[in-house]
């Protein structure tokens, strides 16, 4: 995270050193997670200042446009969804160019257990220096831990590697996007937030995992954004078990239901004004009691019980720590002032859909940043 905060100074000294320089947020806020879930996952960094190489810049390119094609294509509405008896026909074409998005998946995560592989052969190493997620499944491998799954070893750390990446990267970016397109619309709320972080913080040094406890208000910020926004607005279908009633309605076994997060979380009769952005109500509202982990139904961002979000603790400790450095770090405004165009696009998440650009400058000393 400090890279990518590095970066953003980086770019203000190159265009001057003196005046805001604009920014695509969402493209930078994109690459910044992505790099840090590939780092974990594979040990790479995609982006940004140091020793990228052309290489690994164009497959995080390639990585992030098909990242970005799988989550428009499992979103989008397809004829057999309404008609199932067509989908052997795949009139819109969407089941080919699901298979080609996963294809191009495969080949980048192939070559990176391959690398794997081949780096553990040439030093001699084995378990006892797994540097990163498939180091670790790989050792795992080796000692016969992953022969008991349903398919052989590199497959299971291909899929799991996957689902790791899709889980972690877009949502989390997608989600900070929105809170920072919120604050910068409501600018009160920008200052509070920024009023908090220098006095729990200062302005001596860079915020800290430890300090996010003390940050309330932010803490209520990516409450609010989350409810707003849903990374997930549908959560995965749920399949009746047994015949039940689920608001009033009989549902038969073996019926799939789909829980609408989006329409819960702007209930009316829950949320005063559901529809604006109150962090407030999480301090002192109607929800100040309220879990964003699926204790209370009214607030189920990564849905609840044993299928909720396996990755919810990561995704809010990048979420708090994400906003609470870039908002420490930076003065931020949109161009000419002007509000924040809110347009959404279709998608399994909810992504904005035009480019994000806003002017910043530091707010820290030079040294802060190194």
């Amino acid at each position: 995270m400090h890279a990518g905060v590095q970066d953003l100074y980086s770019l203000w000294v190159k265009k001057g050193g003196s005046e805001p320089v604009m920014v695509d947020l969402k493209t930078w806020l994109e690459d910044m997670t992505l790099n840090m879930i590939v780092r974990m996952v594979a040990g790479k960094r995609y982006f940004g200042c140091g020793s990228v190489s052309s290489e690994d810049t164009d497959e995080a390119r390639q990585c992030k446009k098909a990242i970005a094609k799988f989550f428009h294509l499992i979103g989008i509405f397809t004829v057999s969804d309404a008609f199932p008896t067509l989908t052997w026909f795949d009139l819109q074409g969407h089941e080919k160019k699901m298979k080609r998005t996963g294809s191009e998946l495969d080949v980048i995560l192939e070559r990176w257990i391959e690398n794997h592989k081949q780096q553990r052969n040439d030093s001699g190493t084995k378990e006892n220096n797994d540097s990163d997620f498939i180091d670790v499944m790989l050792s795992l491998a080796e000692q016969g831990k992953l022969s008991h799954l349903q398919y052989d070893a590199d497959t299971s750390i291909k899929s799991t590697c996957l689902a790791l990446i899709l889980g972690g990267s877009d949502t989390t970016a997608s989600t900070l996007t929105w809170a920072i397109a919120l604050l910068l619309n409501n600018k009160e709320m920008l200052k509070k937030a920024q009023d908090e972080i220098d006095l729990q913080v200062g302005t001596d040094r860079n915020v800290e995992d430890s300090d996010i406890e003390n940050l309330v208000y932010l803490q209520a910020i990516i409450k609010e954004t989350l409810r707003l926004y849903p990374a997930g607005p549908l959560l995965g279908p749920r399949e009746a078990l047994e015949n039940c009633t689920v608001a009033g309605y009989n549902v038969s076994r073996g019926k799939r239901l789909i829980v609408n997060v989006w329409k819960i979380q702007r209930d009316p009769k829950v949320y005063m004004e559901p529809n604006e952005f109150r962090p407030e109500r999480f301090i002192t509202g109607e929800a100040k009691e309220f879990d964003v982990r699926g204790k209370n139904f009214e607030l189920i961002p990564f849905g609840s019980g044993r299928r909720s979000c396996p990755g919810s603790s990561l995704a809010l400790q990048v979420l708090h720590l994400g906003l609470a450095r870039f908002l420490h770090s930076f003065e931020v405004k949109t161009i000419l002032d002007l509000p924040v165009d809110m347009s959404e696009s279709p998608g399994l998440t909810i992504p904005k859909a035009t480019p994000f650009e806003v002017l910043i400058s530091p707010r820290l000393e030079k040294q802060l940043f190194v």
